[in-house]
């Protein structure tokens, strides 16, 4: 049949086949990172590497390094000169960038030197904050990010994974060392002798490390925690070669009594502490806490803050270390895996179109805020220092 006379409101050229047009995601403009000096704490660590720095240099970013910036973890201002980045003398300078990388958080001074609207990536370390920290980042309309609420697609911390292995495996080489310090006792066990007995309050992540090096040097090791969940985790990855228990008051004191070494690894953030004092009261004398969670509601009730000139105080007897930052008692080793993170982490936002365009597309990415344009976006801390929450869903859409 003859089709030459059907009507047909498309030309010839219009009904033949094309390419198919794919959205093309735009790119995120290459930015400008700041690592300033870290400057309370006596802080050693720094977010990036040398090496980190050439990779992201020629991915086209400008990175400002505040001049001693890696001295503590033993990186020099040639080093980081040499792959490229600007070594500044001028704290300012390295403040004033569009993505500020710390370690510790900003002081009120440092906040000063932000650019309005940049973004902070910082740990938040909340129980060592104020009110007025939080309304002077508002004030200038910060993006703030925290370690703590850093997730990945699996809904995992990663970040505070990450530094959590160190931070458990560092604890107990610490406390071998104030152990020996204190009454000359090796943390293990050897051939006719005792071992030392440590107790572990917590399951998550810094326990399991923390049990795994206790392990490994020969200790006698029991693992508290109120998560079932997580001590069976804990009791399948140790071969089933650690006692565990539900923090139950009468047996946790009993164990208490009997440690060696208390190794605090559970947050207790607007909760009372684990361990009160009349438990440290009973402990040998001698014996050493160390409460890694010092910074996020201390889990040992008569830990108090220390710093890296002072890491311990002796209290009933019992030597206490509070160091909010212990891992940087290794520096280099906790520098390579932050800066390792962060590689990959600003990388992966500049294959998706910058952090503008992630805060559109991923969930996880508007979790980890806890300040966007300078509005508070995390009801814990909202609830805890009586701001303003505001919905991050309802602000970016």
């Amino acid at each position: 049949m003859s089709t030459t006379n059907i009507f047909t409101p498309f030309s010839e050229e219009e009904l033949m086949p094309k390419e198919e047009k794919l959205e093309v995601i735009k790119k995120g403009k290459q930015f400008s990172i700041g690592i300033p000096k870290e400057t309370c704490l006596n802080e050693r660590r720094t977010c990036i590497t040398p090496d980190a720095v050439q990779v992201l240099i020629e991915h086209g970013h400008e990175i400002i390094v505040e001049s001693g910036a890696g001295k503590g973890s033993f990186f020099t201002d040639l080093q980081y000169s040499e792959s490229g980045a600007k070594v500044t003398q001028d704290p300012k300078e390295a403040f004033a960038q569009d993505l500020v990388l710390k370690v510790n958080p900003p002081t009120e001074e440092e906040i000063e030197y932000l650019k309005s609207n940049s973004y902070l990536v910082s740990a938040l370390q909340i129980n060592l904050r104020d009110k007025d920290y939080f309304m002077k980042l508002a004030e200038k309309k910060i993006n703030a990010i925290a370690f703590e609420f850093i997730a990945d697609e699996y809904k995992q911390l990663s970040l505070v994974r990450l530094i959590g292995e160190i931070a458990g495996s560092v604890s107990i080489l610490y406390a071998s060392e104030l152990l020996a310090l204190s009454n000359g006792l090796m943390l293990g066990g050897i051939t006719g002798v005792r071992p030392t007995e440590v107790v572990i309050l917590g399951a998550g992540i810094v326990g399991e490390f923390a049990t795994k090096a206790a392990i490994g040097l020969g200790a006698s090791v029991k693992v508290f925690d109120n998560s079932l969940s997580k001590l069976r985790r804990l009791h399948t990855l140790v071969d089933s070669r650690v006692p565990t228990s539900i923090i139950d008051p009468k047996e946790l004191s009993k164990s208490i009594r009997r440690a060696d070494v208390v190794i605090g690894a559970l947050p207790r953030l607007n909760m009372q502490p684990i361990v009160t004092e009349e438990m440290v009261m009973k402990m040998k004398k001698g014996s050493v806490i160390i409460d890694i969670v010092i910074d996020n509601g201390k889990a040992i009730e008569t830990s108090e803050l220390t710093t890296m000139e002072d890491p311990y105080i002796i209290k009933h007897g019992v030597i206490h270390c509070g160091l909010p930052n212990l891992t940087s008692k290794m520096p280099r080793t906790t520098t390579k895996a932050i800066s390792n993170f962060f590689l990959s982490y600003i990388l992966n936002y500049d294959e998706e179109g910058g952090f503008e365009n992630m805060l559109l597309r991923k969930n996880e990415m508007k979790q980890s805020l806890y300040m966007y344009k300078g509005r508070h976006t995390k009801k814990v801390i909202c609830d805890r220092f009586g701001l303003t929450y505001h919905d991050i869903n309802l602000l970016i859409f």
